[in-house]
């Protein structure tokens, strides 16, 4: 019996045409995927050479690498003791320590790259081509290294001096001074991290450049106090505190005739790192002495009179 099926020119197709057509269908689709199959399997034994060769190369690049990262820290810590020995600023030391892992790391890196088949002359050439681009865009990172050579040469600063940024009043104690960057700390304990550029760009204060240091102190009393007894009281105590250089110049003023006060002005020199100590506890004992002797501290106060209308 025939069984009617849709044909291309609308006639009519027996079960067993259509078997053998989606036999023969099905026959070409295996053969398709088996020489695929096979395309594949030839591919992947093929390039299993050059896989295991990469991988190899791999392998021998991390070698290189962690080999070389433990010959540059070796380095490193030949150059710090070498200037150690030489009694070289601990700037200095801080900032050729970190040039010297920047250049070798890029010497390292560089290296691997020449043995994985880059053309090291092609490299170069490009580097060199794009210079000025690379100068333009590193503009105030070049600046900065540039400062941090200054500092170096002219030393306006060193490691452990107290310094004050005038520009944007930043102030603490110089700890690192590195390639691109300075560190301070503040004593309260936090890290400033400015640039070097900024720092050599701008003026700066060094509290700590000198060992010794003059100790400013402005007093005010009141205009009933007796002046001459408040001078040689502040005077006393300048001359007995232990920190306050007795073969430098002590002396004791009237800085100003305030509007409720007389502003009298103390000057000693001591020793830089006795400084902030010595000044806290000069204020503090001025203060108890003047009020054991009824000398008095004024603070500003306004007088109003009111006038009564008639």
């Amino acid at each position: 019996m025939a069984i009617p099926a849709p044909s291309d020119g609308g006639g009519v197709t027996t079960a067993g045409e259509v078997a053998a057509t989606a036999a023969v269908e099905v026959k070409e689709v295996t053969q398709d995927t088996v020489e695929e199959v096979g395309r594949l399997a030839q591919f992947i034994q093929d390039s299993i050479p050059k896989l295991a060769g990469f991988g190899v190369r791999v392998l021998i690049a991390l070698a290189v690498f962690f080999v070389g990262r433990i010959i540059i820290k070796w380095i490193q810590k030949l150059v710090r003791r070498s200037l150690e020995r030489s009694n070289a600023d601990k700037g200095v030391e801080q900032f050729v320590d970190s040039f010297l892992k920047v250049g070798l790391y890029t010497l390292l890196i560089f290296s691997i790259a020449a043995k994985f088949g880059v053309d090291t002359a092609s490299v170069a050439a490009l580097v060199a081509s794009g210079g000025v681009a690379i100068g333009l865009a590193l503009q105030g990172s070049l600046s900065n290294f540039a400062g941090g050579v200054l500092i170096l040469l002219l030393k306006p600063f060193e490691v452990g001096d107290y310094i004050v940024e005038d520009t944007n009043k930043n102030e603490g104690t110089v700890k690192e001074i590195q390639i691109f960057y300075t560190k301070l700390s503040t004593i309260d304990n936090k890290t400033i991290v400015i640039p070097n550029g900024m720092l050599t760009n701008s003026s700066l204060t060094n509290a700590t450049a000198k060992d010794e240091r003059r100790l400013d102190l402005k007093v005010s009393i009141s205009y009933q106090a007796d002046l001459r007894k408040a001078k040689a009281l502040i005077e006393e105590i300048l001359r007995s505190d232990e920190c306050v250089m007795k073969d430098e110049e002590i002396n004791v003023f009237v800085d100003e005739l305030a509007d409720s006060a007389v502003i009298l002005g103390a000057r000693a020199w001591v020793k830089n790192e006795e400084f902030w100590t010595t000044k806290w506890r000069m204020l503090e004992t001025i203060k108890l002495t003047l009020d054991e002797h009824g000398i008095e501290i004024p603070y500003p106060q306004m007088t109003v009179h009111v006038k009564e209308s008639r």
